[in-house]
């Protein structure tokens, strides 16, 4: 999973009023943590260049069990073995030949 999420805020400036600034936030990371549209957070500012999104109350989780990477892709030398173990002609020596 990926751990950052560059994003900009963005302003809606409305006739007649200030303008108000919007933060997205990225559906994986909602996904993640089980956040919900209309769901009711507060931010809590620890420092000029860090805030804190909290959340008063927090929904059961719905997965069973936890979410894994997927498998990395086999190497060639992996491959060049499976091939050999699910070889029907019999086992193969490293070099290829037939034993």
């Amino acid at each position: 999973m990926q751990a950052k999420y560059p994003l900009k805020i963005q302003a809606i400036r409305s006739k007649n009023q200030q303008a108000r600034l919007y933060v997205y936030f990225p559906l994986p990371l909602a996904a993640a943590i089980g956040l919900k549209a209309g769901e009711e957070v507060q931010w809590e500012l620890l420092d000029r260049g860090e805030l804190h999104l909290v959340r008063e109350q927090v929904s059961s989780i719905l997965a069973a069990q936890r979410a894994t990477k997927p498998a990395k892709a086999p190497t060639l030398l992996e491959k060049q073995a499976a091939k050999g173990r699910h070889s029907l002609g019999g086992s193969e020596s490293p070099s290829g030949a037939k034993i």
